[in-house]
């Protein structure tokens, strides 16, 4: 009797391991990102899960490309940004310059922080001019606090300032609404938190910022020169109201250039 009913417990339990073997091999649901409420940043953010959750500061982008440098000269200069930096030809603007392009299409200043060591320290640049923020205010990665943005900002500052790397801030760049494509660019990118975070850059690099000390860092303004009378990006500088064309890189190279050669002129003994 006792005999019987061990085997039906055995039996019992062959079967509950079948079974949770069986449901342990199922494939695990995908993650669901958030609404973001915008139909086409959705999309984009559900197309780079994988790139999220494998390589979220994208470090395989350049980690060749360093390796092959040459060693740095005295005026090496590292353009660090997202796609307004990433779609800049900088050999074009900036002919015989030692320039180095160190854009990452899409990036939001947290995934710029991480990959800021191997894209930036480690090359050893006398100056690096960083341009973001566009993005974090769209929430790429997520919702953004200004607080949050800022604190990536000044981390950032304060990394290039232990190595003695010269800082330009770059304004975030504003945008327009003026053509087709440009509808949902603009309306994922407040024009005030634009405003509020230009105005909080500018301070910040101010000679002695509101902490009464010096934070190392210039501010470069493109958003003056490329903002029509309503605040929004002259129509004729960028096609998507977003992205600079070849008219809007004309226009920021000069700026970009008088700033480098202050700090560079400020690097040297």
């Amino acid at each position: 009797m006792h005999s019987r009913k061990f085997s039906k417990v055995r039996q019992f339990a062959a079967v509950l391991l079948l079974t949770l073997s069986a449901f342990g091999q199922q494939s695990a649901p995908a993650p669901q990102i958030p609404s973001s409420g915008f139909a086409d940043l959705d999309q984009y953010r559900a197309s780079r899960i994988a790139i999220f959750t494998d390589d979220f500061g994208q470090l395989v982008r350049y980690r060749e490309a360093n390796a092959a440098l040459p060693p740095a000269g005295a005026d090496r200069v590292v353009f660090f940004g997202d796609s307004i930096t990433d779609r800049w030809h900088l050999g074009e603007s900036f002919p015989g310059k030692a320039y180095v392009n160190r854009g990452i299409g899409g990036q939001t200043t947290p995934q710029m922080l991480i990959r800021f060591r191997q894209d930036v320290i480690d090359l050893h640049p006398k100056v690096v001019i960083i341009l973001a923020g566009t993005n974090d205010i769209a929430g790429n990665t997520g919702p953004m606090r200004l607080e949050d943005i800022e604190a990536n900002y000044s981390s950032m500052a304060e990394l290039a300032r232990a190595h003695e790397i010269k800082l330009i801030y770059s304004s975030v760049l504003p945008v327009h609404h003026y053509t087709p494509k440009s509808q949902d660019l603009f309306a994922q990118r407040s024009p005030q938190k634009i405003l509020e975070l230009n105005r909080w850059l500018k301070n910040y690099c101010a000679p002695e910022s509101t902490s009464g000390l010096s934070n190392n860092c210039a501010y470069l303004d493109y958003f003056s020169a490329m903002a029509d009378d309503k605040g929004e990006m002259k129509k004729d500088l960028a096609d998507d109201g977003l992205h600079p064309n070849a008219a809007g890189y004309k226009i920021m190279a000069p700026l970009a250039e008088a700033a480098i050669e202050k700090a560079l002129g400020a690097a040297k003994p």
